[in-house]
């Protein structure tokens, strides 16, 4: 499928997501965020695909949203805009398949929300980091206020969100913000190189894990070690398990069917 402000390719099991609105620093307007919802949508459906990469042209990951388009939006238009995004950030939160940000540049307010819905987060040690959204006159609105609070701690949540201010990679990093930060020129060969070891692991077992690491997050220490030991039993009675277990013994590559 063909988008106006995004690049879809995929190579073996890897799709790329590229945001491409480059004269606007990749600002998400409302055709971008619902073309995204789309992609994901259609990406988490398609069997060939075990990993997929969102990243953007140019100077930035996602510069926020448009603010030429949000600067005359009524407050039903502004809730609309709002559960929209929280519509697509769930969509890539939710999804059975792995997501990985790779951070060029600029991510700043729906840019990092967009990157903290993905499951890992890799990052240019040219990339910048925001929530500037309160210089605005407003918050975040795509779930920043609750997956960073979760993520990385009220304390240094409210740091960001009540100053506006930006950060480098190295200090994303530092407070858990981001997974690693890489040389730029090397950025794309390292998130490559990270989704081929993901993509050739068992694609059931990484869903499961995945649905597991989240919904525990809501759970006590105890209900989330039972709902854990649920799901380790049930992939016994997968093929992924026997052709795992079986390949390891062999001493072979294993081949994974996702069943």
């Amino acid at each position: 499928m063909q988008y106006r402000n995004l690049l879809v390719e995929i190579k073996d099991t890897t799709a790329i997501v590229t945001f491409n609105r480059p004269a606007v620093l990749n600002a998400m307007n409302t055709e971008t965020v619902t073309e995204l919802g789309e992609a994901i949508a259609a990406l988490g459906e398609n069997s060939q695909v075990r990993v997929i990469i969102l990243t953007g042209t140019g100077k930035a990951f996602i510069a926020g949203a448009d603010i030429a388009e949000m600067s005359i939006k009524t407050p039903a238009q502004a809730r609309a805009y709002s559960e929209l995004g929280h519509r697509v950030m769930n969509t890539i939160q939710n999804l059975k398949k792995p997501v990985i940000a790779a951070v060029n540049g600029y991510a700043l307010g729906g840019g990092i929300e967009v990157a903290l819905s993905c499951d890992i987060c890799i990052a240019s040690e040219l990339a910048k980091f925001g929530l500037p959204e309160t210089i605005l006159g407003v918050i975040p609105g795509w779930g920043a206020t609750q997956r960073a609070a979760r993520l990385i701690g009220t304390a240094q949540t409210k740091e960001l969100v009540f100053t506006g201010e930006l950060i480098d990679a190295r200090k994303a990093c530092e407070i858990g913000l981001i997974n690693r930060v890489v040389p730029h020129e090397q950025l794309m060969d390292a998130v490559m190189m990270l989704a081929q070891k993901i993509g050739e692991q068992s694609p059931l077992a990484l869903s499961m894990a995945k649905k597991i690491i989240h919904e525990g997050l809501d759970k006590s220490l105890l209900e989330g070690c039972r709902m854990e030991t649920e799901v380790f039993s049930s992939l016994f009675d997968s093929q992924d398990q026997k052709e795992g277990m079986k390949a390891f013994l062999e001493k072979r590559k294993p081949q994974f069917s996702g069943r």
